[in-house]
């Protein structure tokens, strides 16, 4: 794995521990999730494209 595709993974635990706390604290948000999982499937297709 390269340099960036590290760190948008790093970057992708980070916002689910991010959305994970404020959910906790303050109450569901669905945009957040929807962003959360955005990002997710877009790392996702990143690491599979490097891996070709």
């Amino acid at each position: 794995m390269s340099g960036s595709t590290k760190a948008m993974g790093v970057l992708t635990v980070g916002a689910l521990v991010v959305v994970t706390a404020y959910t906790a604290a303050l109450g569901s948000n669905g945009w957040l999730w929807f962003a959360w999982v955005v990002l997710g499937a877009v790392t996702i297709g990143v690491v599979a494209s490097k891996g070709t």
